[in-house]
């Protein structure tokens, strides 16, 4: 049996913690603020939510949690799938992901995190921080980097967040602290969380279009949704799974299934997205099959912020001495 240690101020957090963790099957320790073990992490992150958990297979423990101090983004380009071999591709945005860059265990990959913190409630709170954090820096890269059209971020959006009616105004009050323009933003929400209460997302996914976002319909084609009900999610973007582009050249279903889901993009007049490209000939088949934006290891894999400060530089400086050239 896992035994877990939850610390937070607030007892109606640290209630839904010990419920959660306890329904399953946990050894649950509820402790305030003054834990001696904790008061470093705690003078750093006022606002703490931690969960350390003793478990076997993960060399005798693993922590889980979400502590804002440790947490970290990497920045995923989302590439215009334009550029041909020996041209560069231009970067049209990012996709935001979270890491936890633990203290003592180093990076925690988000699998050993992000399940427990979506059961347990602590992903509203981690998600929030996300968006903050993502919008802010998605701003200070339009202000460095001048684009046309500016550079978009996304954003994945869990189940427990977008089944908060609070999530809308939540968005529209950090879009307004950032002052990043509401079409910057594009919120990933995965098609099995669309069709987990399909009436609800309807009308949630409503209000937030109203605020002016992109909405995207993420891994494609891995869950069970009709038709009927794709047409009426208004969304713009349709991201493609991994999973079809990795069969886009085996012939056959694989190959034909990918092509009717990037053609049915074109029909709902949806920009699809090809996710986790990472080859050449992926690249080729899929700009043969009018998919215009990708991402994936073949061009990059998750950076850190310095490092997408680095290739938007690249990027800048070689379309600069382009420009100069053909001048």
């Amino acid at each position: 049996m896992a035994r877990v240690l939850v610390v937070d101020d607030e007892p109606g957090i640290r209630t839904a913690l010990v419920r959660g963790l306890g329904a399953e099957g946990m050894e649950v320790e509820a402790v305030g603020d003054g834990h001696a073990a904790l008061a470093a992490l705690r003078a750093r992150s006022p606002d703490l939510i931690i969960a350390d958990v003793m478990m076997p297979g993960l060399d005798g423990f693993a922590l889980l949690g979400a502590v804002r101090a440790d947490a970290a983004l990497r920045g995923v380009p989302v590439i215009l799938l334009s550029a041909r071999a020996g041209e560069e591709a231009r970067v049209e945005g990012l996709e935001a992901l979270v890491r936890w860059q633990h203290p003592t265990r180093g990076m925690i990959p988000p699998l050993d995190f992000i399940p427990l913190a979506e059961e347990t409630g602590m992903i509203v709170s981690l998600g929030r921080w996300v968006l903050q954090e993502a919008c802010l820096q998605a701003r200070r890269l339009q202000e460095r980097y001048v684009m046309d059209p500016p550079l978009q971020m996304a954003v994945n959006l869990s189940a427990r967040q977008l089944q908060r009616p609070e999530i809308v105004g939540e968005i529209a009050e950090i879009l307004m602290e950032t002052r990043l323009d509401p079409g910057s933003l594009v919120l990933e929400i995965t098609e099995s969380v669309m069709m987990q209460d399909m009436e609800l997302s309807i009308q949630r996914l409503a209000e937030l279009k109203d605020l002016g976002v992109q909405l995207a319909v993420d891994d494609f084609g891995t869950g069970y949704s009709s038709l009927n009900y794709i047409r009426r999610f208004p969304v713009d973007i349709l991201k493609v799974d991994k999973s079809f582009v990795d069969g886009v050249n085996e012939g056959g279903e694989e190959s034909a299934l990918t092509a009717a889901i990037i053609e049915l993009a074109g029909i709902l007049r949806l920009r699809p997205v090809a996710e986790g490209i990472e080859r050449a000939d992926q690249l080729e088949k899929l700009l043969d099959l009018h998919c215009d934006l990708g991402q994936g290891y073949y061009f990059a894999k998750p950076l850190t912020l310095r490092a997408v400060d680095e290739l938007l530089t690249t990027r800048q400086t070689l379309e600069t001495r382009e420009t100069e050239l053909s001048s």
